[in-house]
C-alpha cells in the first residue's frame, strides 16, 4: 500500500494571487512560496464559489457550497455536527491540528470539529500581542500573529507521532485589513513606488450598477487606521489617491512579505526532518482580492482579481516539479482531493471532485469547464450588490439580482436586476460589459442556460 501523505494545508487570508511573484506579480517578490511553486504545481485558474472569507472557509472544510453547508455570509457559522474532511482524516488516523484564523464561531457547535489540536483567533484576531483560543481556553500572546501561527504550528508538528500521517491546516491572518506590518518589515518599500495596475481608473462605465455603487475605492473609503496617519493636507485629487494607494499597497505586501518568510520556516523544517517527500503542501488564499484594480480593495464581486485564488500544490510523489496546470480548480474541490490521497473513498454528498488527476498533470475529458459562483450578502459592509454567475473558460456571465432574500447579515433594500457579460478573451480586464450586444446574442442564451443547468446541479433554489 503507497504511504498515505501527510497534508500541510498553509492559507493567508485575502493575497491575491497577483501578488505572488511565481504568477508574474509587478509588484512583490515571494521567494518561499515560489519554492512550493518550482517543486511542484502553479495551478492559473483556481476560483472561490464566494469571495468571502467565512464562506469560503466553510466550502474547503465541507465540500459543499454554501447554501448546503449553511455559512451564506460572514453573519452564519459553520455547524461543527456536520461532516468535514478534517473529522473523516482523523477518523482514519490522521492525527489533525487547525491553528490559526478560524473565523466561522465560536462555543456552542462552532468550535472546531475533528481536530486533535486547535488554537485559533476569536474573530478576526489581532496582528500584534493577539489573543488565541487553544482548545476553548483564552490566552494572549506577545509577538507577531504571523510569526506565531508559525511558531504554534511547528510546535505541534514537533510533538506529533511520528508513525501516524497528519493534517495541519495553518491559517494566517495576514494579508487582512488593516494591514499592520510587523517591525521586521516596516520599512520595506519605503523608498520605491509600487506601480498601479492598469485598471487604477476604472469609470464603472458600460457596467452594471453594482461597480458605481461598491464602497472599496482607494480615493474615498479607506480610513485613518488603515493609511496609518492622516493624508497630507496639501494632496487633492488624483495625487491624493495615488498616495493613498502608496500607503494601501505597501502595508499590504509587508504582511504578505511576512507570511512568506514564515512559509519558508515550514518548508525548512519539512526540509530537515526528512518530510518533504512525502508531505502535500498547498499554499492558497480564501479568495482573491483587490489590489488597486478597478481601483479598489477588498473583494466579494465576481470579478477576476476577486474570484480568482492562488493555489500552489507540492507533492514529489505525485506532481512534477515546476509545473502549471490551467483547468479549472475550486474551492470546493480540496477536501474530495485530500481525502483522494489519504485513500479514503470521497462523501457522495461532497460536491467537489478530486483534483488528483490535475496534479498528475492530466486533465480528464469530462472535467468541469465552467464555474458556478454566488455571493449572498447584500449590501452589507461595501455595498456589494447580491449576484451569481457562471465563468466559463472564456465567458463570464454575472446576473445581480439584488435582494436580501432573509440571509443573515444583508440588508434588506431590493435594487434593480442587472446583468454583465464579458468577453475574457477579449477584455480580460472586464470594463466592457456586452451583455446587450446583438454579436453575443447567442452567447447570453448559452450561459443563461448553463448559470440554469449549474444552479440545478449543485442544488441553489432560491
Amino acid at each position: 500500500m503507497t504511504k498515505r501523505p501527510n497534508i500541510l494545508f498553509i492559507m493567508s487570508d485575502d493575497h491575491a494571487a497577483h501578488a505572488i511573484s511565481c504568477y508574474g506579480s509587478r509588484i512583490n517578490m515571494t521567494p518561499n512560496l515560489d519554492r512550493i511553486a518550482e517543486g511542484g504545481m502553479r495551478f492559473d485558474n483556481c476560483f472561490c464559489t464566494n469571495s468571502i472569507c467565512a464562506p469560503s472557509r466553510a466550502v474547503i472544510l465541507t465540500g459543499l457550497y454554501n447554501h448546503l453547508n449553511g455559512v451564506k455570509t460572514l453573519a452564519d457559522d459553520l455547524d461543527g455536527r456536520q461532516e468535514t474532511m478534517p473529522k473523516i482524516l482523523q477518523r482514519e488516523g490522521y492525527q489533525t491540528a487547525m491553528i490559526g484564523k478560524w473565523h466561522l464561531g465560536h462555543g456552542g457547535h462552532y468550535d472546531p470539529t475533528g481536530f486533535d489540536y486547535w488554537n485559533v483567533l476569536p474573530g478576526q484576531g489581532d496582528y500584534h500581542n493577539p489573543t488565541l483560543l487553544e482548545m476553548g481556553v483564552k490566552r494572549q500572546y506577545e509577538g507577531y500573529v504571523t510569526d506565531l501561527i508559525t511558531d504554534f504550528s511547528l510546535d505541534w508538528l514537533k510533538q506529533r507521532d511520528p508513525d501516524k500521517p497528519f493534517l495541519l491546516m495553518c491559517h494566517h491572518k495576514a494579508p487582512h485589513r488593516p494591514w499592520e506590518p510587523d517591525e521586521k518589515h516596516a520599512l520595506m518599500y519605503e523608498d520605491v513606488d509600487i506601480p498601479e495596475p492598469e485598471t487604477f481608473e476604472d469609470d464603472y462605465s458600460n457596467r452594471a450598477r453594482a461597480a458605481a455603487d461598491a464602497k472599496m475605492r482607494i480615493e474615498s473609503d479607506l480610513n485613518a487606521r488603515d493609511l496609518k496617519m492622516e493624508p497630507p493636507s496639501h494632496l487633492t485629487g488624483q495625487a491624493l489617491k495615488s498616495w493613498k494607494y502608496q500607503r494601501y499597497i505597501k502595508d499590504y505586501l509587508r504582511c504578505v512579505a511576512s507570511v512568506d518568510d514564515n512559509v519558508g520556516r515550514l518548508l525548512d523544517y519539512l526540509d530537515e526532518e526528512g518530510l518533504a517527500e512525502d508531505t502535500i503542501v498547498v499554499y492558497t488564499s480564501d479568495q482573491g482580492f483587490f489590489l488597486g484594480d478597478h481601483g479598489w480593495y477588498d473583494k466579494r464581486f465576481m470579478y477576476e482579481e476577486s474570484l480568482r485564488m492562488p493555489f500552489l500544490v507540492r507533492y514529489p510523489r505525485a506532481v512534477q516539479a515546476g509545473t502549471v496546470m490551467r483547468s479549472m480548480a475550486l474551492n470546493v474541490d480540496f477536501a474530495p482531493t485530500f481525502l483522494d490521497f489519504a485513500g479514503i473513498p470521497i462523501p457522495e454528498a461532497m460536491q467537489g471532485s478530486s483534483l488528483r488527476p490535475l496534479f498528475a498533470g492530466e486533465t480528464p475529458e469530462d472535467w468541469q469547464t465552467s464555474m458556478y459562483y454566488r455571493y449572498w450578502m447584500h449590501l452589507s459592509h461595501h455595498n456589494v450588490y447580491a449576484h451569481y454567475g457562471v465563468r466559463t473558460e472564456r465567458f463570464k456571465l454575472i446576473y445581480y439580482y439584488g435582494e436580501a432574500l432573509g440571509t443573515s447579515g444583508s440588508i434588506d433594500e431590493p435594487k434593480t436586476p442587472e446583468w454583465e457579460l464579458f468577453d475574457l478573451a477579449q477584455d480580460p480586464s472586464e470594463l466592457h460589459n456586452v451583455y446587450a450586444s446583438p454579436e453575443y446574442a447567442e452567447v447570453v442564451v448559452e450561459l443563461q442556460q448553463e448559470l440554469e443547468r449549474l444552479k440545478k446541479k449543485v442544488g441553489d433554489h432560491e
